[in-house]
């Protein structure tokens, strides 16, 4: 049973104590200390590749969002003060349609459903609040309809993600 550590700093490795008898358990290396000696080689070198690792596969829906949450952004950065945490709330939910739409594509079944339907949701939520900021004179309004129709394509798109056979 492991009871305490202590660190060596001579050559970077934790040593654990077991009941009280020290250096008797096993060792761990740090990464680093794994690629110096040799024990993990390859580990954290740039030049070495994961063979089985999958091709990128791009969303259109996510790069769409990206883009669309990126005018957003740059829409409100100049919101007046009373005005601003409508603009923070913007900020946050156009962000988090494009940050769901990435981890349900990264999941399967339910899990990929229920990310997709807060993407969608929030993208609903992005319209209003620019809508809102539109009518209170707060936007550029060429700016902001070009946000708004942007957020409807990709509310478009994740609806279709959504309900593949309807």
């Amino acid at each position: 049973m492991v009871t305490s550590g202590s660190f060596r700093s001579r050559d970077s490795r934790w040593s654990t104590h077991v009941k009280g008898k020290p250096g008797r358990g096993p060792v761990l290396h740090t990464l680093d200390m794994g690629c110096r000696t040799g024990l993990w080689r390859g580990m954290n070198e740039p030049e070495v590749t994961m063979p089985d690792a999958p091709t990128r596969h791009s969303l259109i829906a996510h790069d769409t969002a990206l883009a669309a949450a990126a005018t957003a952004i740059r829409l409100v950065r100049r919101v007046p003060v009373p005005l601003k945490p409508i603009a923070d709330q913007l900020i946050r939910s156009s962000a988090s349609v494009a940050a769901n739409l990435a981890e349900g594509h990264g999941r399967f079944g339910r899990d990929r459903q229920h990310h997709w339907r807060i993407a969608y949701a929030s993208a609903k939520e992005v319209d209003s609040h620019l809508r809102l900021l539109l009518s209170a004179g707060a936007l550029n309004a060429s700016v902001a309809e070009a946000a708004l129709d942007a957020f409807d394509s990709v509310r478009a798109m994740t609806w279709r993600l959504l309900n593949p056979t309807r």
